[in-house]
């Protein structure tokens, strides 16, 4: 198969003519990382992708810039039926190239430094480090022991023979190292306690949080801090898991939040906004109001927006497009007064101060971030 040329074409994309990453991207068959895959249908269902079924739709798909959804739910393509339509989030992928190369490239990787790939998926960003740094000098982990296993037996058919582990990284992770990279959103507090420990004094962690899109990079201190910034980029990944498939969503509150009346009933100040897309939204969102999930829904021209939280809290959002939403409201917290917050203060400030905020991750995992007057934490008891 000449898959050469396409991924030729895709290193100039997403690499500038002068970056280290060329190679490395030209250079690794990334089809053979992703055999199979889900997509959506035209009946919004997840529909199995097989390769070799279509050989130049998976060089299109595998050599295109984007994100390559491998397993959904418990299912993995992998293990699928041409027939099988799973239900759930998606729960592993093939990162989109560009972004795994922001990452790489926030690392600040060199000749010699040992590197961990936290989050494994189909193998990309390893296969890449692998290439570049020799695959001695990088380990991949997953929770998925399954994912660890099929990528460390597809890398080392391209003659790249790196370390793999399956572990939860929230609870232990074995062995310590130069450069941590974390693909998954990790959640602040006890959940970074083992990154943290596994990071060498001088080490660099590049790593989004749960629920944000925000990029913390920092440097590891003498005294068990990690010092450094919130990046003016951004990234969004699926959430760490401890378990096979990710704990049920809050379902009857959000049953609760389409289709009920609210204790408060009011008149939105803004047009409805999908939060999950709103990115500096949404980040703040989980300072402020960690744990809130989120449901968006557009039909007949109406938009409808959904927050519940684990205390029980909801809200409604609904409207026509862009006319002042109707808000339903219940529970210890108002979901939506809090949304509308956060807007009025972008609005007047004309941004958020998360991006470009210095940041200090104590060795209790507690994320302190601060830029001019402001101050907050993530993850503190």
């Amino acid at each position: 198969m000449d898959w050469e040329q396409p991924a030729e074409r895709l290193a100039r994309q997403v690499t500038d003519p002068d970056s280290r990453w060329r190679g490395p991207v030209a250079g690794v068959p990334r089809h053979e990382l992703v055999p199979r895959w889900w997509e959506r249908d035209e009946h919004g269902r997840w529909t199995l992708r097989v390769g070799t079924d279509a050989p130049a739709a998976w060089l299109a798909a595998a050599y295109a810039d984007r994100s390559l959804i491998t397993r959904v739910g418990t299912l993995h393509a992998d293990h699928a039926q041409p027939d099988d339509h799973p239900e759930g989030s998606p729960t592993s992928s093939a990162t989109l190239p560009s972004l795994v190369v922001s990452m790489l490239r926030h690392g600040r990787l060199g000749d010699g430094l040992e590197l961990l790939d936290l989050g494994t998926g189909a193998g990309g960003l390893t296969a890449y480090a692998a290439y570049r740094l020799g695959p001695q000098n990088v380990t991949s982990l997953d929770v998925d022991p399954y994912l660890t296993s099929a990528a460390a037996e597809r890398l080392a058919r391209l003659g790249l023979h790196s370390r793999f582990l399956a572990a939860d990284a929230t609870r232990e992770i074995p062995g310590t190292y130069d450069r941590i990279i974390a693909t998954v959103g990790m959640p602040a507090g006890p959940g970074l306690r083992p990154l943290l420990g596994a990071l060498r004094e001088g080490g660099r962690l590049v790593t989004t949080l749960a629920r944000t899109t925000m990029i913390l990079t920092g440097w590891k201190q003498a005294d068990g801090d990690v010092v450094g910034k919130i990046e003016r980029d951004w990234a969004g990944f699926m959430l760490t898991r401890s378990d096979d498939d990710y704990p049920p969503p809050l379902a009857k509150l959000f049953a609760l939040a389409r289709d009920t009346d609210g204790e408060e009933v009011s008149t939105g100040r803004y047009p409805v906004v999908d939060v999950a897309e709103a990115w500096e939204v949404r980040s703040m969102l989980e300072v402020t109001t960690p744990g809130v999930e989120l449901d968006y829904r557009v039909a007949n021209g109406q938009r409808m927006a959904c927050l519940v939280h684990p205390d029980g809290s909801w809200a409604r959002a609904s409207a026509e497009w862009t006319e002042p939403p109707t808000v339903h409201q219940s529970g210890p917290r108002r979901l939506w007064d809090t949304v509308e917050r956060i807007r009025t203060w972008m609005l007047a400030e004309g941004g958020l101060p998360l991006y470009g905020a210095r940041v200090r991750v104590a060795p209790d995992g507690v994320v302190h971030l601060a830029r001019g007057q402001w101050e907050d934490t993530m993850g503190a008891s």
